[in-house]
Formats: structure tokens, C-alpha cells, sequence
């Protein structure tokens, strides 16, 4: 995280504060399961503790609740076709409804 040192900025937190252990995403609607909390660190759920979600599992989730094969959906680069979801994956089924 990006909090200041002692002395640093005159004491004030300067611009956004990154979290590099994580993110959180808030899906509703459209075949997502309700009422999923995240269980984060005992302290200021800082980490995730459990039930956490690789992104590459995140975008396949998302890309079948809009009705898209994550498997078979791919772009054009420069003269290849690359999948979304590069080559990993897996719709997590835990998140939906």
C-alpha cells in the first residue's frame, strides 16, 4: 500500500492508495449469485483469506453470465487469434445464481 513515510508529503496522503494484494468487484444481477461477501484479514480486509479468485477465472465468469463461451471467444493479434482468457480459465460456478 501506498501510505506515506514518516516525514513524507508533509503528512498527507497524497492521491489514490493502490491495494497490490488484490481487488474488489461489485456484480449484481444477470445469473450472479447475491449476498457473497469476501472474508479478508481479521484487521481492515486488506487479503483475501478464502474463496479467492484467480482473474483469468474472474473474466470467464463475467464472459459466460454474457452468454460467451470463454473458450471459443478470442481477438485478432497481429496475425493470431488470442483468447480472452488467454489459455486458463474456469467459469467459477460458486458466483452464480
Amino acid at each position: 500500500m501506498e501510505l506515506p513515510t514518516p516525514g513524507a508529503n508533509a503528512g498527507r496522503v497524497n492521491g489514490r492508495d493502490h491495494n497490490h494484494y488484490g481487488f474488489s468487484m461489485w456484480l449484481a444481477g444477470g445469473g450472479v449469485r447475491g449476498g457473497i461477501v469476501p472474508r479478508g484479514d481479521r484487521r481492515v480486509r486488506l487479503q483475501a483469506v478464502a474463496d479467492r479468485v484467480h482473474v483469468h477465472d474472474l473474466h470467464a465468469t463475467i464472459l459466460h453470465l454474457l452468454g460467451f463461451d470463454h473458450e471459443r471467444a478470442d481477438v485478432p493479434l497481429r496475425g493470431t487469434r488470442l483468447r480472452l482468457t488467454d489459455v486458463h480459465g474456469q467459469v467459477v460456478r460458486a458466483l452464480l445464481a
